[in-house]
């Protein structure tokens, strides 16, 4: 959480932390984290306490550090917002699953020797301790059917509570300020936003094989602007399926702040995100609320999320992800109407909403 370069997760927290500050409580809350460079100085309220302990394993630092501290405060509820949570604890424990994907056995293979730790450590904890919680959020009635049969819990111990983004993700007020931002990250004129990784569930393979028949045909007219990926992984990937004549046409702006993500998403085309399978799709609501397209695909929670605001494709087949594309880059009025549904759409979701249903669980376990 507190990293430099922030993502999904991060800022999820980051932005539950925000409200619990703005919504008056009776409680104390005491925020346990490892130590960082970077200070919490989101914390502004009396009753928000930061405990900060030394680095250390995952597996260390959850089942010793923190018991420890939580004996030292005297905690009367626990939340644990990602995933894992320490074994045998002796008081209420609420747990946030976002994805029990992680549970699948090829997630291992990649990347680096930390992150596949991490992955072993959630394969052992997340099963065992989601037994033990007495409550389980997630963040789509569709993880939550499957956290069900997965995890073989029993349905009215799993709670479906929508995430949001943040509020500085809104449409565009100052043109000025877009070309400004454009001219600072070098962006391209005319270019399709994708966040990219090289993980099977975003599906950039099929992507790429999307632009080559777009090269083919002479329709390329674009750039595929991909934030934070590297050059060296780019690379790999398009030498691995032969399409290194793509490289021409892939614009890598390396990392961005997430407080810089809205002009990035307000100056492009389309937000393309055709996953394989997503628990919530967190950027297709950022899209939205800065009025960008989207096009995604019908697979996971993001119909659920999308509802009818998004442009849809099948992941799976380049030919179809090729024309799509092609036809709602030439047809103003269809992006036009995506625009205005994914805004509407967007505002149903709300921090201050979701943070307010949190507390209410909070309230049942400590009244």
């Amino acid at each position: 959480m507190l990293r430099p370069k922030k993502h999904g997760t991060d800022i999820i927290i980051l932005e539950l932390l925000k409200q619990l500050q703005n919504i008056p409580s009776k409680h104390e809350f005491f925020l346990y984290t490892q130590a960082n460079k970077q200070q919490p100085v989101f914390i502004t309220k009396e009753n928000m306490h930061v405990d900060i302990s030394r680095p250390a394993s995952a597996y260390v630092w959850e089942q010793q550090v923190l018991p420890a501290a939580i004996e030292r405060h005297d905690i009367n509820l626990l939340h644990c917002t990602s995933n894992t949570a320490p074994v045998g604890l002796k008081l209420p424990l609420i747990l946030t699953i976002h994805d029990v994907g992680y549970l699948e056995k090829w997630m291992l293979r990649y990347g680096s020797w930390y992150q596949r730790f991490e992955i072993m450590y959630t394969q052992w904890n997340m099963p065992r301790i989601a037994k033990m919680a007495d409550l389980i959020i997630t963040v789509s009635d569709y993880e939550r059917e499957k956290i069900i049969e997965r995890l073989q819990i029993p349905a009215h111990k799993v709670k479906t509570i929508y995430h949001a983004c943040a509020p500085h993700f809104t449409p565009a007020t100052d043109t000025t300020d877009l070309e400004t931002y454009r001219k600072k990250w070098k962006l391209p004129e005319r270019y399709v936003l994708l966040f990219g990784n090289i993980s099977p569930g975003k599906n950039v393979p099929n992507v790429l094989r999307a632009l080559n028949i777009l090269h083919r045909q002479n329709k390329l007219d674009f750039k595929l602007v991909m934030p934070d990926i590297t050059e060296e992984k780019l690379q790999r990937l398009l030498t691995f399926h032969e399409l290194q004549h793509l490289r021409q046409h892939i614009f890598l702006t390396g990392y961005i702040p997430n407080i810089e993500l809205p002009n990035l998403y307000r100056l492009a085309e389309l937000f393309l995100y055709p996953s394989i399978n997503e628990s919530f799709g967190m950027p297709i609501l950022e899209a939205m609320a800065c009025g960008t397209p989207v096009l995604t695909s019908k697979r996971g929670a993001i119909p659920e999320i999308a509802g009818n605001a998004a442009l849809f494709t099948d992941p799976k087949n380049p030919e179809e992800i090729s024309e799509k594309l092609y036809s709602v880059l030439n047809d103003r009025s269809l992006r036009t109407a995506a625009k205005s549904r994914g805004i509407k759409r967007a505002a149903n979701f709300s921090w201050h909403k979701t943070t307010s249903e949190i507390i209410r669980h909070y309230e049942s376990f400590l009244s």
